[in-house]
């Protein structure tokens, strides 16, 4: 009878465990698809875990990028590409941006979510993440972070996390791969340095770094290794991150040209020329168990003692590209 009585209390127990399990996870899938609506809702999320929660330093990090992502959307939507571009190459550029994006956040939020339910509860429950098919190696990053609270570990973990995240479903699919990265457009992009990951300030100045060859996992993981450096520098992360909280992210570049001074065309907001758009999940499988890990992702990248402006730099090329559309009109 009194072991009849145990294992009832046990039976008891470990329902009462699983259904708080499933609860909890309920919550971070609904939170996360309530946030994961576009490239503003996605952005705004990051930030404002940031701002409660500064010691996730990739929060802010993704935030910043997610604000490229966003003003690379709508700059689709400007003369030149309007004009170079036919509207079908145009579409499966802005599904290339928007795919990535929402993939990373997909993956990411739930995690930043698991991370601030541990604190509330004061005790990992990071056991949660299979249940959100989140890496093994971000698994095993959280509980080393919750323990040793290593905040540029954790950082370059998740950097190398997500770019694995993205990069069998967006760099390798078949859909990206033959009607985006090895098309003209794209390749005739990379070739110039066209695309940057720019970093703001309210001032005259303009950091960041050019992206080449983004499907080379390697070299998109030592890019947001640079991008992390240059602003979390103490040079210019107060100014960046004043910008950060000050600036509402619309998607268009004019969020940050007006600091300029540069007369451009204006890009229009981000929620006025494109749809909210619906992604399917499929169950996505475990890159690290299957691939692994490279030791040199895992190696911090050297901080510059001053991060030059790349302002100058990235707007001659861009006015290359509006005298080719202006020559190309005058002579069409």
């Amino acid at each position: 009878m009194q072991q009849l009585t145990i294992n009832l209390m046990k039976r008891g127990l470990h329902m009462m465990i699983e259904r708080e399990k499933r609860d909890y996870v309920h919550y971070i899938v609904s939170e996360t698809k309530a946030h994961n609506f576009d490239n503003i809702s996605r952005t705004k999320a990051y930030q404002n875990f940031y701002t409660i929660f500064p010691e996730i330093k990739w929060a802010f990090l993704a935030s910043m990028v997610s604000r490229n992502a966003g003003w690379n959307m709508t700059d689709l939507a400007l003369p030149p590409f309007r004009t170079i571009l036919s509207d079908t190459q145009r579409e499966r550029l802005f599904m290339t941006y928007e795919r990535a994006n929402w993939l990373i956040f997909s993956d990411a939020y739930p995690q930043l979510l698991i991370y601030k339910l541990s604190l509330k509860l004061s005790k990992p429950m990071f056991h949660l993440l299979p249940e959100l098919h989140v890496s093994r190696f971000m698994q095993k990053e959280w509980t080393y972070f919750w323990k040793h609270k290593d905040t540029q570990r954790l950082m370059i973990s998740l950097i190398i996390n997500e770019q694995n995240v993205i990069h069998g479903p967006v760099i390798k699919q078949d859909y990206f791969k033959y009607r985006v990265f090895l098309r003209p457009p794209y390749l005739l992009q990379d070739i110039l340095s066209l695309n940057a990951v720019l970093l703001p300030i309210r001032s005259a100045t303009l950091y960041g770094a050019f992206v080449h060859d983004f499907t080379n996992i390697d070299k998109r993981i030592v890019l947001g290794k640079k991008i992390a450096s240059i602003m979390f520098n103490p040079t210019v992360y107060d100014a960046l991150y004043d910008f950060a909280r000050s600036v509402e992210h619309t998607g268009s570049r004019m969020d940050y040209e007006r600091f300029l001074g540069i007369k451009m065309d204006k890009a229009p907001l981000l929620r006025t020329i494109y749809p909210v758009i619906s992604h399917q999940d499929n169950i996505r499988s475990d890159w690290y168990k299957s691939g692994g890990i490279k030791q040199k992702w895992t190696e911090n990248l050297c901080r510059d003692r001053q991060s030059p402006g790349i302002q100058k730099t990235f707007y001659n090329r861009r006015k290359l590209l509006y005298a080719y559309y202006h020559l190309r009109d005058i002579f069409a």
